[in-house]
């Protein structure tokens, strides 16, 4: 099995490529190891010393790290991780834990989802992370940053000066874009 990585735009958060199917859908974000309870690939990371969040797309994961640890030591111990767990072949969330997407029939809240799965979100993926939509209301957008997207130094940029003009521009109902934490 040959593990590519790449760098984002997160110093702090690296993406790793296992050429194979991550999530079959959605995407996990675990911060914590008691969150990560339901992955047992996120669990098995969170065991790593240094290891500080887990992000799980279609095609990649991004781990990041604590301020005091380095990928140099870092690196090859997450690799050897992924490794082990798609070689025995575990689940990398368990039979029944996926949680299930709410539906939200409001037109406007349907166009800004639009707008975000098809040409926001597939950006972040590419850098290794996602931004998802968490709400909206008095035409405020609240989106939550995931895997490198969040606590990155350009995602504040990336909120207003991208995705708040992109959404303006198409849903004049919009007027801001705030980010959200969870």
């Amino acid at each position: 099995m040959f593990i590519q990585t790449e760098d984002t735009p997160n110093p702090s958060t690296l993406k790793f490529i296992p050429g194979r199917t991550v999530m079959t859908e959605g995407t996990a974000d675990f911060r914590s190891a008691a969150a990560a309870a339901r992955s047992p690939l996120a669990a098995a990371l969170f065991e790593i010393g240094g290891v500080a969040g887990v992000f799980l797309g279609q095609d990649f994961l991004s781990v990041s790290k604590d301020g005091d640890a380095d990928w140099f030591t870092l690196k090859p111990t997450v690799l050897a991780a992924i490794m082990d767990h798609f070689t025995a072949g575990r689940p990398v969330i368990e039979p029944g834990a996926e949680s299930a997407a709410a539906v939200d029939d409001d037109e406007i809240v349907v166009q800004i989802k639009e707008l975000l799965d098809t040409r926001v979100r597939p950006a972040g993926a590419q850098d290794g992370g996602d931004i998802v939509f968490h709400g909206f209301e008095d035409g405020v957008v609240y989106l939550h940053m995931q895997g490198s997207c969040s606590g990155c130094p350009s995602s504040t940029a990336t909120l207003k000066a991208g995705i708040e003009n992109m959404l303006r521009h198409y849903i004049p109902e919009v007027v801001e874009v705030r980010a959200v934490g969870l």
